[in-house]
């Protein structure tokens, strides 16, 4: 009998968790449900938290080698421009159909909310992330620091300098090479033992959802969110068939290769849950790991496809809301504000709504909007986090293609 994957052991979780958090729901007293939710949701912490763990080192040391191996700067330039082309265009694509979407469905003028209060507080700290401060975060003041906070993009900017330098001082930096090598394997078998535990962090971030929430939140915001999700849905096939011009049929064959790590940053609402498992899915697809080691990092930054798009939804949703008339100039500027702040956020909680509570003042939009979707911000999330794994999954696929280097899939020793 064929064993159970992680897929079936995620959607198995997924239902537990949903049977769990309605009966929880109905049963217990308001204060029940909260200390429910605050317990249950330990389990999913202490699962991102072990993989917060381990992503600086993986990306140090898997970078490091993929750039040393690349073996110049000129290959390290092109590589790079090249998935900034691709990051840049498929950004750009996920804004562009939210603006379109929302033009055509207009949801914030039919769902005719009460709009909150202007002292309401949002609790989310609004984003000051100017250009000078978006390119000072770029580069690292400390490496441990950067790695301490997670901050991947700072990370990069090092393990891109560190991995040149390795390579040019030759046979002496062979030695750090293969070194750092077996650093990515042991860290890699790390991530193999974390995902044992990734069943339960789902199941427990599902109940908890609906404990507090329960089914009426879906059918108060109902189409908001089942227009998100539609979307989310067409910015999928629009990738996939972009990505095919490039790869071919094999697209539907990366689709399958990475589905278990889009599944577990869906039920767990976090990229970053996926990411360490992502980068073996991926090689074994047959993308060579020194792309893989760049443009997956990279992406975490840059291609955030998923919140592009809900950024947009967002945004309009809250203008919409208070009847606030912008011009079609106005909509396009705003998108192209919110594309570049989000660049420097990536690992900060509730990143999309940060990023949206300091645009929306630059447009005289009440920041208190943004009270609007907290409730759902749980939900929303979700798909947001799966696609952005996708996205960056097709990324590496076709920027491997570019470069020529785009290899038969390998036995997967993972399931």
């Amino acid at each position: 009998m064929r064993k159970l994957g992680l897929t079936g052991w995620i959607l198995i979780a997924m239902i537990a968790g949903v049977i769990l958090g309605l009966w929880v729901h109905y049963n217990a007293s308001p204060q029940g449900k909260e200390s429910f939710s605050a317990v249950i949701s330990v389990l999913t912490d202490i699962f991102l938290r072990l993989i917060k763990m381990i992503i600086a080192p993986l990306v140090f040391s898997t970078l490091v080698v993929g750039i040393a191996k690349l073996g110049d700067i000129k290959a390290v330039g092109r590589i790079g421009g090249k998935t900034l082309l691709w990051f840049m265009g498929a950004s750009f694509l996920s804004l562009l159909l939210g603006l379109g979407i929302m033009h055509a469905l207009q949801l914030g003028q039919e769902l005719n909310l009460p709009l909150p209060p202007s002292t309401a507080q949002t609790g989310i700290e609004q984003s000051s992330m100017s250009f000078k401060n978006f390119i000072t975060h770029v580069f690292p003041q400390s490496i441990f620091e950067a790695m301490a906070g997670n901050q991947i993009l700072q990370i990069v900017v090092f393990s891109v300098f560190f991995g040149i330098a390795t390579a040019s001082i030759g046979e002496k930096g062979k030695i750090i090479i293969k070194a750092l090598d077996a650093v990515a394997q042991v860290i890699l078998r790390v991530t193999g033992y974390v995902m044992y535990f990734a069943p339960v962090a789902a199941m427990a971030a599902i109940a908890s959802v609906l404990a507090l929430k329960g089914p009426e939140l879906l059918f108060i915001y109902g189409k908001f969110i089942i227009s998100f999700y539609l979307s989310i849905i067409g910015l999928w096939v629009l990738l996939l068939l972009i990505a095919s011009m490039f790869i071919g049929r094999r697209v539907i064959d990366l689709a399958i290769s990475v589905k278990d790590m889009v599944l577990l940053a869906f039920s767990t609402a976090s990229s970053e849950a996926a990411f360490p498992k992502l980068i073996q899915e991926l090689e074994n697809f047959g993308c060579p790991p020194k792309i893989v080691s760049f443009v997956l990092p990279l992406g975490y930054s840059f291609n955030l496809d998923g919140s592009m798009l809900y950024m947009t939804f967002a945004s309009l949703f809250i203008a919409q809301a208070y009847g606030v008339q912008l011009s079609l100039g106005q909509e396009v500027s705003m998108l192209l504000v919110l594309m570049l702040t989000s660049k420097g956020i990536a690992g900060v909680p509730r990143a999309a709504l940060v990023v949206i509570a300091g645009t929306l003042s630059l447009y005289n939009i009440p920041q208190q909007g943004l009270l609007l979707l907290l409730g759902i911000d749980q939900i929303l999330d979700m798909a947001r986090s799966a696609t952005n794994v996708l996205g960056n999954s097709i990324a590496a696929a076709v920027v491997s293609k570019w470069e020529g280097e785009l290899g038969e899939p390998v036995v997967r020793t993972y399931k």
